[in-house]
C-alpha cells in the first residue's frame, strides 16, 4: 500500500495488455542560426561574476593559494620540491643530449615549465618538465633540419663548431648562427608550434580526445620509443661520434653504425659508463625496494654526477683521453627571441604528433593522481597549461615538455600537497642556473647517457608484464605489441598513428564479430538469457527469441542478417528463391495431359514447402515449428539508415514466409531511428500496428505473438 503523501499511486494493470509508455514531448529543433546565436551570447556575454569565474578557472593558483594550509602543507611541499629539483638537475642536463641541445637549455626548460604549470595546472601532484619520449621526437626533428640546412654531423657536444651558416640560409637573425644556435632555434620553433596546437585544442574544447588514446596504446608507444632512446645512447656509452640516422628503421641503421664503428670505442668513456651503470642500477633498485621506508629517494644520480665531474676534471679525461664533455654551461638567462617563422611549415606535422603525445601523457597522469587523491582535473585546462608551458618558454630557447611519471611519483611520495612544490623546484633550478651550472664543464657525455638509460627501466619492464597482459586481455596486449613494434622498429611518430588505427580497427572488429543468440526464459521468472550459456532455460512453442549485442550500421548490417538467418536456420531469401525455382521447373514439365495430376501434386508440394519454411532447426537435436521471431534490441546501441533498412528487410522477407517479426526492449535512440527511417508503415500499420511491432519487454512481445499464432502456447525445456 502507498501512503496518501506518496507521489505515485498504484494502478492495476491488465495482465493481457502489453506495456505501453507515452513518450515525452521533444523540444523543437532549433535552426542553425539560432543555435549559433545562443552559443555566441553564452560565450561572449560578460558579467562580473562570469569574468571572475573565467579568471579563476584559467589560473587555478588563484583558487588554491588563498586557501593554502601553511602549517599542514608547507613542509611536504618544500621537501618534495627540493628532492625533485635535485633530481632534475642531472636529468635536465642529460635529456638535453637526447634532444640534440646544449645542457643549459634543458635547465631553462625545466625551470620555466615548473613555474608556468604551477600557475595554470589543475593537478596538485604531477611534475611537468623534460620527458624522454618528447626529447627523442624533438631531437629527431632537430637533426633532420640541421642536415637539411647544411650543417655537418655533430663532432663535439656543446661546442661552438666552425660549421656555421649565415642567417639567410637557416635563421631569421642578421648574425651568423652556428650549429648549437640553429639546433635550439629549431627546437624552440617545434615547441612553439606544438604549444599553439595544444592551446587551440583547448579553445575548441577537444580535451575529450585523450579518451581515444588507451593505456595500452600509450604504454606501447612509450616502450617502443624507449627502445629507440636506449639505442641512441649506446654511442655515447662507447664514446663514438656517429650521426643520428634519419627516416624509417632508425633502430636498425643505428645498430649497423655501432657495429661498423665498434673499433673506434673510447676506452675511457666505456670504463666510466660501466662503472656508473654498476652504481646506478643497484642504487635505483634499492630506492624502489625501500621507497615505503624512505622519506625521500636518495639522489644517487646527483652523487654520480658530482663524483664523475670531479674525476673527469682532475683526471683530464677530455684532454688526455679524448672523452666528450659537456663543455661551457653559461650562467644567467639569454634575452628572449622569436621562433623562426620560416621553419614552421617544415615542422608543423612533427609538432602536431608531439602536441598529441605531450597532452595525452599529461592528462592521463593528472587524472590518475587526481582519482587516487580524491579531486578532479579539467582536461581542457590541462591542455591550456601544457600549451603555455611550451609557448612561453619557447621564446627563452626551451624545448617541449609534458608530465613525467617518474618525477611525479617522487613528488607524490615525498609529501607533495599542491603545486607550491613546483615553485620550490624552480627555485632550486634558478640557483643552479645562476651559480652552479659552470661547474659541470667537465661532466662526461657518457655519464649523461647512463642517467638516461637507467631511467628507462620502468618502460622496459613492460616486456616482463606482457604475458600477464596477454592473459588479461588479448586485444589490449596486441595493441601494445603492434604499437611498440612500430614505434621501435619502423618510426616513432608512425607508431602513434598505427596504434590509433589498430585500436579503432579492433573496436570496429568487435562489432563485426557480434553474433545473434537465441534466448530462453528462466523457469522462475520472466528473464531471458542465451540458451547456450545457461542451463534450465525454456523456449516457447511457436516463438523464437533472439538477441543481437552490437549496433547495426552500414559496416555490419549484412553480417547481422547473415547471423540471424544462420541462428534461425532459415534464410528467407534462399527459401523464396528455391520456391520460385521449384514452381518454374514444375511449370516447364507440365503437359496438357498431365495438368490435372500436376495441379494436385503442386498443391501438395507447396503445402510441404510452406510448412517446412516455418520450421526452424534450433539446435542439432531438436526442431520446432516457429511462426514468430522476437528480436531483443537491448544490446543495439544505435541504428543508421542501413541498420533500419536491414530490420525492414528482415521483417519483409520473413512476412512473405508467414513468419511475424517483432522488436523488444529498444532504447529511445533506436526508436527514433526506426521512426525516422520509415520502419512503421503508417498506411498499413497505423498507431495500433506500431504498438504491436515494438514492445518494452520480451515477455510482452512473446505474449503478443503467441496470441496471434498459438493461443495456448507452452514452453519446451532447453538445457
Amino acid at each position: 500500500m502507498l501512503d496518501g503523501g506518496d507521489c505515485c499511486t498504484a494502478v492495476e494493470a491488465d495482465p493481457h495488455q502489453p506495456l505501453i509508455l507515452e513518450r515525452a514531448e521533444k523540444e523543437p529543433e532549433k535552426k542553425w542560426h539560432t543555435v549559433v546565436s545562443d552559443r555566441v551570447k553564452k560565450h561572449c556575454s560578460c558579467s562580473p561574476e562570469k569574468a571572475k569565474s573565467k579568471i579563476l578557472s584559467f589560473f587555478p593558483i588563484l583558487q588554491w593559494l588563498p586557501r593554502y594550509k601553511l602549517k599542514d602543507w608547507i613542509l611536504g611541499d618544500i621537501m618534495s620540491g627540493l628532492i625533485v629539483g635535485i633530481l632534475l638537475v642531472p636529468q635536465s642536463i642529460a635529456y638535453s643530449l637526447l634532444a640534440s641541445q646544449d645542457p643549459i637549455y634543458g635547465l631553462y626548460t625545466s625551470f620555466f615549465s615548473s613555474i608556468i604549470y604551477a600557475i595554470l595546472g589543475s593537478s596538485r601532484h604531477i611534475s611537468v618538465g623534460i620527458f624522454g619520449v618528447l626529447c627523442l621526437l624533438v631531437g629527431q626533428v632537430v637533426d633532420r633540419e640541421l642536415i637539411l640546412a647544411g650543417y655537418l654531423p655533430e663532432s663535439s657536444f656543446g661546442s661552438n663548431n666552425s660549421d656555421a651558416l649565415l642567417a639567410g640560409q637557416g635563421n631569421s637573425s642578421n648574425v651568423e648562427c652556428d650549429r648549437s644556435c640553429y639546433a635550439i632555434t629549431v627546437g624552440a620553433t617545434v615547441t612553439f608550434t606544438a604549444g599553439i596546437y595544444q592551446v587551440l585544442m583547448g579553445l575548441f574544447q577537444v580535451g575529450f580526445v585523450s579518451v581515444y588514446l588507451s593505456d595500452s596504446l600509450l604504454s606501447g608507444f612509450a616502450t617502443g620509443a624507449s627502445l629507440t632512446i636506449l639505442t641512441s645512447q649506446i654511442k655515447y656509452l662507447l664514446g663514438l661520434k656517429i650521426p643520428r640516422p634519419q627516416g624509417w628503421f632508425t633502430l636498425f641503421k643505428t645498430w649497423y653504425s655501432l657495429f661498423t664503428n665498434m673499433a673506434k670505442t673510447n676506452i675511457c668513456d666505456l670504463i666510466t659508463s660501466l662503472v656508473c651503470l654498476a652504481v646506478l642500477i643497484p642504487a635505483k633498485e634499492l630506492n624502489d625496494r625501500f621507497k615505503s621506508k624512505l622519506k625521500a629517494p636518495i639522489p644517487f644520480e646527483l652523487f654520480v654526477v658530482i663524483i664523475a665531474t670531479l674525476a673527469s676534471h682532475f683526471g683530464h679525461f677530455n684532454s688526455e683521453y679524448g672523452s666528450g664533455v659537456a663543455g661551457d654551461i653559461p650562467t644567467g638567462f639569454l634575452p628572449p627571441q622569436l621562433p623562426a617563422w620560416t621553419l614552421i611549415p617544415n615542422v608543423a606535422v612533427d609538432a602536431f604528433s608531439i602536441a598529441i603525445v605531450g597532452f595525452a601523457i599529461t592528462v592521463s597522469l593528472s587524472e590518475m593522481f587526481a582519482k587516487k587523491h580524491g579531486y578532479t582535473v579539467d582536461a581542457n585546462q590541462e591542455m591550456y597549461a601544457i600549451g603555455f608551458c611550451n609557448i612561453l618558454p619557447s621564446f627563452f630557447r626551451c624545448f617541449t615538455t609534458s608530465a613525467a611519471l617518474t618525477k611525479t611519483l617522487v613528488k607524490e611520495s615525498t609529501g607533495c600537497q599542491t603545486q607550491m612544490s613546483g615553485l620550490v623546484t624552480a627555485v632550486i633550478l634558478l640557483l643552479v642556473l645562476l651559480v652552479i651550472a659552470p661547474l659541470f664543464y667537465s661532466l662526461q657525455r657518457c655519464v649523461l647517457a647512463v642517467i638516461i638509460v637507467v631511467n628507462l627501466r620502468g618502460a622496459l619492464r613492460k616486456f616482463r608484464d606482457f604475458p600477464r597482459m596477454w592473459r588479461i586481455n588479448k586485444i589490449d596486449a596486441l595493441i601494445w605489441l603492434i604499437t611498440m613494434a612500430t614505434s621501435a622498429l619502423v618510426n616513432t611518430e608512425l607508431g602513434l598513428l598505427v596504434g590509433v588505427l589498430v585500436s579503432a580497427f579492433f573496436v570496429l572488429g568487435r562489432t563485426q564479430q557480434a553474433q545473434v543468440l537465441e534466448l530462453g526464459c528462466a523457469a522462475s521468472r520472466e528473464h531471458y538469457e542465451n540458451v547456450s550459456s545457461y542451463r534450465g532455460l525454456q523456449t516457447h512453442f511457436g516463438v523464437a527469441v533472439f538477441r543481437y549485442g552490437a549496433p547495426i550500421y552500414y559496416a555490419n548490417q549484412s553480417l547481422f542478417k547473415k547471423s540471424l538467418y544462420k541462428c534461425a536456420n532459415l534464410n528467407p531469401v534462399k527459401e523464396k528463391a528455391q520456391r520460385l525455382k521449384f514452381e518454374k521447373n514444375k511449370n516447364q514439365e507440365d503437359t496438357e495431359e498431365e495438368i490435372p495430376k500436376r495441379m494436385s501434386e503442386d498443391k501438395q508440394n507447396k503445402e510441404s514447402v510452406a510448412s517446412s519454411s516455418v520450421t526452424l532447426m534450433l539446435g542439432e537435436k531438436s526442431s520446432r515449428s516457429v511462426r514468430s521471431l522476437v528480436i531483443d534490441c537491448s544490446g543495439i546501441l544505435f541504428l543508421d539508415t542501413a541498420g533500419v533498412n536491414a530490420l525492414k528487410e528482415v521483417r519483409k522477407d520473413y512476412r512473405e514466409l508467414a513468419v511475424e517479426v517483432v522488436l523488444a526492449q529498444c532504447n529511445t535512440s533506436v526508436l527514433d531511428s526506426l521512426e525516422r527511417g520509415g520502419y512503421y508503415d503508417s498506411k498499413k500499420d497505423g498507431e495500433v500496428g506500431k504498438n504491436n511491432m515494438i514492445f518494452y519487454t520480451i515477455a510482452d512481445a512473446v505474449s503478443y505473438v503467441q496470441n496471434l499464432n498459438v493461443p495456448n502456447g507452452d514452453c519446451d525445456n532447453k538445457s
